[in-house]
Order: structure tokens, then sequence, then C-alpha cells
């Protein structure tokens, strides 16, 4: 089968890319990658992982007609940030502050991925649920035997990219020795639609707002813990698991949204720092498969979703004469990244590497940092509005 661009994999970035080129006007797009799995439409019971959609974000779901199908009852605007030093260093930041109605929105992977599924069957996109199993000049040989050959293979297939393996694009990965470990937790006191966030000894704790269920208030907790102590609470039977974090938690947060809870399971992810060359012959990377940068900030998702965005453009914006996979063209979509992901790369990375260090009097410095900047507003504005353009 001949495409002008197959996209491997068939996660929130893949499907947006595969929709936004189909809205474009490519007829012959086709999406490679087994579909999501069905999610709950229970209130009471959410998707394991969120994540926070920057504005930037949201106006690029919005142009793929997605935003309004989204289940507004499952999605939480984030008005406010709180971030805490390791000491007595602190930063609040306010939508108000910036003159907009809110930070970010925060909602779950599953919810994105019903909505993208659903516009991609009304537009009639080919979706090869399968994976790819050989890769050379162009042409792709699927786990069933399926022949597929492309002018553009864009790889979105996450960190552990199989098509940026046959390919033979180098991935440079630094690991940071820690693993992300999430959870839903029901939580004493709302959260007013304030993201919190603590940078701790043991790690970066952040709680993001959900909706209220039956149970009470709901945060979304990502803690980036060193690896030795994220494995022993991972080993942990469930109840146990429960009561360690439950002690764990308490001084942490200081107590700021009372007792919390677990609910549901605990999952980890290994964090790594990793960044390829982008582009290859006649193939593109985007989201993980692209990069992978520190949680703290939220935007490993808006970085990915921006790729797509800048992907699909300079490929539907391209001369009539040259192909999708056109080395000019891929060499358009490196450029047009290169400035946003350097940009967080060094942010998240050099705060993470920032309050790692214990030695005299980088804590202090680092805490009277954070509190200065709490106290001049057009510093703060320009944060916020940064945050809202990430990606």
């Amino acid at each position: 089968m001949k495409a002008s661009v197959v996209i491997c994999g068939a996660g929130i970035v893949g499907m947006a890319s595969a929709l936004a080129l189909a809205r474009g006007g490519c007829q012959d797009v086709v999406l490679l990658g087994p579909a999501p799995r069905t999610v709950t439409t229970d209130h009471n019971t959410y998707h394991p992982r969120v994540y926070a959609i920057s504005g930037s974000s949201q106006q690029f779901l919005q142009s793929l007609g997605v935003w309004s199908l989204l289940n507004m009852s499952r999605v939480t605007r984030v008005e406010a940030m709180e971030v805490r030093g390791d000491q007595f260093g602190a930063l609040y930041l306010r939508a108000w502050q910036a003159a907009q109605p809110q930070l970010s929105w925060i909602i779950e992977a599953g919810e994105i991925e019903r909505v993208l599924s659903q516009a991609l069957k009304v537009y009639g996109v080919m979706w090869v649920e399968d994976t790819l199993a050989q890769y050379q000049n162009n042409t792709g040989v699927t786990q069933a035997d399926m022949t597929l050959t492309a002018d553009l293979w864009v790889a979105a297939d996450g960190a552990d990219s199989t098509l940026r393996h046959f390919a033979g694009l180098p991935y440079e990965s630094q690991p940071y020795d820690a693993i992300g470990v999430v959870a839903h937790l029901t939580c004493e006191h709302p959260h007013q639609g304030v993201a919190f966030q603590w940078f701790r000894p043991e790690g970066v704790l952040a709680l993001l707002p959900m909706p209220d269920t039956t149970a009470g208030h709901q945060v979304s907790m990502v803690w980036s813990l060193k690896t030795a102590h994220a494995d022993v609470l991972l080993g942990l039977p469930p109840e146990r698991q429960a009561a360690e974090l439950a002690e764990s938690l308490a001084p942490a947060t200081r107590a700021r949204l009372g007792l919390l809870t677990l609910k549901g399971p605990l999952n980890g992810f290994a964090l790594n720092l990793a960044q390829s060359p982008m582009i290859g012959l006649s193939v593109a990377l985007v989201g993980d498969a692209a990069h992978r940068v520190h949680p703290l900030a939220g935007q490993g998702l808006n970085l990915g979703l921006g790729d797509a965005q800048a992907l699909v453009e300079v490929v539907l914006q391209r001369e009539p004469f040259l192909s999708a996979g056109d080395p000019l063209v891929l060499r358009r979509y490196r450029r047009e990244r290169a400035q946003a992901i350097l940009e967080i790369r060094l942010v998240t990375d050099g705060l993470k590497r920032l309050f790692d260090v214990t030695m005299l009097p980088v804590p202090w410095l680092r805490n009277a940092g954070l509190s200065f900047v709490d106290r001049l507003p057009l510093i703060k504005r320009l944060l916020i509005e940064g945050a809202s353009r990430s990606a």
C-alpha cells in the first residue's frame, strides 16, 4: 500500500498528527498502531495518567475540532499554582495576574484519546491496528505482513520507538536515577483549582487538581522519587503502600490539603533526559520518540503536540514539487522546533539540578530567589504568559 504519510504510534501525539493532516487535505495518511483501550465513563474513576494542557496545546486541539467534544465535567481549570522550595522559598502564580482565565487544564489521557479517535473515524483516516516489524528505504512491513510505502514516516511510537531504531537514528538518553510515581488521591480540603509543587530532598512532588468524586476532593500526584526510594514504595503490598504514602505526604505537603488518601493503584515510570536529531531520511520524530524532559514543568505532552502541529504545518505548506518527506521540508520542521525544545530542556533540567545541590549557600539562595520572584509582578506575568505558550 502506498501513502503520503505513515504515522507509527497511535497515542495522543500520533492521533493528533494524523487528524491534523487529514483535516488539512492529506487524504492518504495511515495511522499504524494499536488503538487505545476503552476508557471508563464512571465519574468516580479516572484514567491513571493525566496531563496539564497549556494554552497553545488547547488552541491546537480546538483547531482539530476535538476540544468541544471533551466531557468538561472531567476537565479541571488550573487557576493558580503554588511552588514551594525545600526551605522557606515560595512562589504564587495566579491566572488573573496575567489577565488570563486559567493557567492550564488538567485532563485525563483517556479522555483526550477518546475524542481524537472519534474524530479520526469521522475523517475516515485509515488506521492499521498493528505494529512495525521491518522498515527500510521508505517501506515498512507490519507484524501481520502488510507492506506500507510512504513519502514520509513519522515516529510517534514513544521513547522506545521501533521506527527510530529501524531508521538508525541516535537517541541520547541520560537517566535521572528517579522514578515518577503517579497516583490519584482523595484530599481532605478542596484544592480550589490550584496546582501545587514542592521541591523536596527526596524529589519534586506535584499535586494537580481534579474534579471531585463521591469520595471527596481529588488530586493527581506525580512524585519524582529517587529510584531506590520509589522501588521500595512500589514493591509494597497495596495496604502498606497507602499507609507509607500517607505518612510521607503529610510532612512533604505541610498538610496544605489536609489528609491525603490513596485512591487506586500506584504506578511508576523511569525519568530520563533524552534528545534526538528530530529527522532522518524521510523520517520525522515527534513526542517522546524525539525527546524527553523532566516532568516537573508538566510540558512533555505539550512539547509533543507542538511537534505534531509544526510538522503538519510544514508538510501541508510545502511547495507542490516537494514530497512530504523531502529533506528540505524536514529541516524546516527541525528548525521550527529547536528553540521551544531547548528552552523547556534547559528550564526543567536546570531546576532539577539546582535543587539537587546541597552545598551551602545554594539552598538558601534558591529559596530566596523563589521568594524574590514572588514579589515581582512583571516577572510573574511573564512566567504565566510563557507557560501558556509553552510547546
